[in-house]
């Protein structure tokens, strides 16, 4: 059978970061309304519990991936029968997972001495088993290039789980209906991704095609597994030496923080991943393609990482109520690692082009070190503030690191001259954050939503100001004129 071969000349960049952007702001505007109406039923406590289960469910999930769904992706050889031998592989994994996760329920719930967390337990089990099955169809999407077909199940899916779970909340079934909407979210994107694509499962597949994908998807796995610990260590730390409380402010900060990277950055990122891989023999090309995405999220993040800042009392106050004032703390201190989360988002989609998952597995061992030392600090401390604090610090020094291992050892080119392109930006982004302080503390404005309005144009202004001084500008009427 002959490999299938998936042209890309229709797809460039921009056209699918467009269509990607439509149901990504389509979809955070969805979950922003839906959450705070959550925000506003639900307690801290909810949230908090439900945290600490998302956590393991995660876990699990990293083996769901085994990064098998990019390794389809970048693999340009495979055959239909390749596809449907790992989908088949991928339903069996599915259910050894499922299994496994339910029976994991039950120390779970010993351990936090809580046995809500069994019933939980089971209903995330199926989540990740319609997660694992999806894995195969999606990547099949994301090959051939189907943004359109992708980004409407996304808007599909938020609707009608976030609706599902605002009526169980009304209702009074409390942190279930935060479980539910995942587990629903998992059936509609599976039912969706799988009539779109029709993998077949076969009882008996080849193993032959899994070892076409083995080396490529074995180094995305060890980077997903040690990131994944990076990445939650924080809420398992918290959670056990802290209260549940404590834990639910410290998740609604990280979370909020979030949003910029994943709704901002996301609209790119994971259309970067099926088109560069076209380029998987060429550093420059690839190179020259991601300093263009690049200089764009700089300079969204340079705005959005200021504001956040210094409205990080409005902010929290007015999306989800004062009930989340203590949340505050942590937000300010996370937004000012949002310019560097908003870049480094990206480095993964480049190494997986660049087909050196082997050397993004390494990074990943450094930075988390970096990561899990940062929470450790923070939890001798004896505050999620301080932890906030020194999770802002490490990810800025990460940024140093992986750009420097994905520029210079990667990519082929020097790590100084990357540097200069984005040092115009860096110095704005200080400025910026330092006049927005100052502003602050010399000028109190009543009214929550007018001080947001206030702080939002003048940091608004001194953006405006430094395009125009730069001249970095050009950058954004070149993404508009092509």
């Amino acid at each position: 059978m002959k490999p299938i071969h998936i042209k890309s000349d229709s797809s460039t960049i921009k056209q699918a970061a467009i269509i990607n952007a439509v149901s990504k702001y389509a979809t955070v505007i969805i979950n922003l309304i839906l959450t705070a109406i959550l925000a506003r039923i639900l307690t801290p406590e909810d949230y908090g519990i439900v945290a600490v289960t998302t956590v393991f469910t995660n876990f699990f999930g990293v083996f769901a991936d085994m990064g098998i769904g990019t390794a389809i992706i970048q693999n340009k050889e495979l055959t239909k029968d390749d596809i449907n031998n790992i989908f088949s592989f991928t339903i069996r994994q599915g259910v050894v997972l499922m299994f496994c996760f339910a029976g994991f329920s039950i120390p779970l719930s010993a351990f936090y001495e809580n046995s809500v967390y069994i019933p939980i337990g089971i209903l995330l089990a199926g989540s990740l088993f319609f997660g694992t099955v999806n894995m195969v169809p999606n990547a099949i999407l994301m090959k051939e290039k189907k943004f359109i077909n992708v980004g409407l199940r996304t808007i599909v899916a938020a609707i009608l789980s976030g609706g599902f779970a605002v009526f169980l909340a009304y209702i009074g079934l409390g942190y279930y209906a935060l479980v539910l909407q995942s587990l629903l979210s998992g059936i509609v994107l599976f039912v969706w991704n799988y009539c779109s694509t029709k993998p077949k499962f076969k009882w008996r597949y080849g193993k032959e095609s899994l070892n076409k994908v083995r080396r490529f998807s074995s180094f995305q796995f060890g980077f997903n597994f040690i990131n994944y610990f990076a990445r939650n260590s924080d809420n398992l730390l918290i959670s056990k030496f802290m209260d549940e409380a404590a834990l639910g402010y410290y998740d609604k900060a990280y979370k909020l923080m979030l949003y910029p990277i994943n709704y901002l950055t996301n609209v790119i990122t994971p259309v970067m991943h099926p088109i560069l891989s076209d380029y998987q023999d060429d550093k420059v090309v690839i190179y020259k393609k991601y300093i263009s995405v690049l200089k764009i999220l700089s300079l969204l993040g340079i705005f959005i990482t200021p504001f956040c800042y210094n409205a990080s009392d409005e902010i929290i106050l007015i999306v989800f109520g004062s009930q989340w004032a203590n949340a505050i703390p942590c937000f300010r201190y996370m937004s000012l690692a949002i310019w560097a989360q908003m870049l480094l988002s990206s480095t993964g989609s480049v190494f997986q082009s660049a087909g050196r998952t082997d050397t993004m597995f390494k990074s990943g061992i450094i930075t988390s070190i970096m990561t899990v030392s940062a929470i450790l600090l923070g939890l001798i401390e004896g505050s999620t503030v301080a932890v906030a604090r020194n999770i802002a610090i490490s990810y800025n020094l990460q940024f140093v690191f992986m750009y420097y291992l994905l520029i210079k050892k990667v990519l082929g080119f020097e790590f100084i001259d990357f540097l200069k392109e984005l040092l115009p930006d860096i110095i704005a982004l200080s400025i910026m954050l330092c006049l927005g302080m100052c502003a602050s503390n010399y000028f109190k404005i009543e009214g929550l939503l007018f001080s947001a309005i206030i702080k939002c144009v003048m940091t608004g202004v001194i953006y405006i100001c430094y395009l125009l001084i730069s001249k970095r500008y050009r950058v954004l009427l070149k993404l508009f004129n092509r």
